[in-house]
């Protein structure tokens, strides 16, 4: 028998850290409200306030937009917590956790969602061998970001916003087109909702762009009245 003595086994290494967490619809909404109210109190040129928009919807973790107004005070009735340590692991991708509010499917056929409707935050579309229309211009929004995610096979997709809405969109095709029309940047209210669009298409055709004339007057000034309490 071996009765000399050994060294104890190393401890196994500590499972590695949780991913830190997961932005909410609620986290990005504060955020921008915070951009907003710097921008127009002057801390923030235009170019600056576009910028940290384009970063605020594209970054996936509370803690990447706690360093987009690490140096702005917080927005009336916006106060700002910092993101926690740790968290449990999310999925990277995928629908949101609630699920889609609503859902536009066309199938072989056609469907629309225009006139004065109330768009959910998130909204999924889906077109095979079909068309689809979802026009805002005239929507009552209940939440300054709105997200549609469309899936298209050999169909064709158009969403239309006002031309002071912020529009965004994250896409690709395959033989296909995912186009977000942009001109008139310079006309959209940064206190207005944004609408953020992203697809995927195969053989189909995907278009976002702004219908100019058609302008959100009222909920731009209500959203104002949020942000300065």
């Amino acid at each position: 028998m071996d009765l000399e003595k050994h060294p104890a086994a190393p401890a196994p290494a500590a499972e590695s850290a949780p991913v830190a967490l997961r932005a909410s619809d609620a986290d990005r909404d504060r955020i921008a409200q915070i951009i907003s109210h710097a921008l127009a109190e002057g801390r923030l040129t235009a170019e600056e306030h576009s910028e940290r928009l384009d970063t605020l919807y594209a970054v996936r973790t509370v803690g990447e937009l706690d360093v987009l107004v690490q140096d702005l005070p917080a927005a009336p009735g916006a106060a700002y917590a910092p993101a926690p340590a740790a968290a449990p692991a999310h999925p990277v991708a995928g629908p949101p956790a609630g699920g889609y509010a609503e859902n536009v499917v066309a199938v072989f056929s056609s469907s629309a969602r225009k006139g004065r409707w109330r768009p959910a935050a998130h909204t999924r579309a889906v077109s095979v061998f079909g068309d689809i229309t979802i026009d805002l211009t005239e929507a009552v929004f209940e939440q300054q970001v709105t997200e549609i995610n469309v899936t298209c096979v050999l169909g064709n997709v158009e969403v239309f916003v006002p031309e002071n809405v912020t529009l965004r969109g994250y896409g690709s095709g395959v033989l296909g087109n995912f186009e977000v029309h942009d001109e008139g940047e310079s006309t959209t209210d940064p206190q207005a909702p944004v609408v953020i669009v992203r697809g995927f298409t195969v053989l189909g055709n995907i278009e976002a762009r702004r219908k100019f004339g058609a302008r959100l007057v009222d909920l731009a000034d209500r959203f104002r009245k949020r942000l300065n309490g």
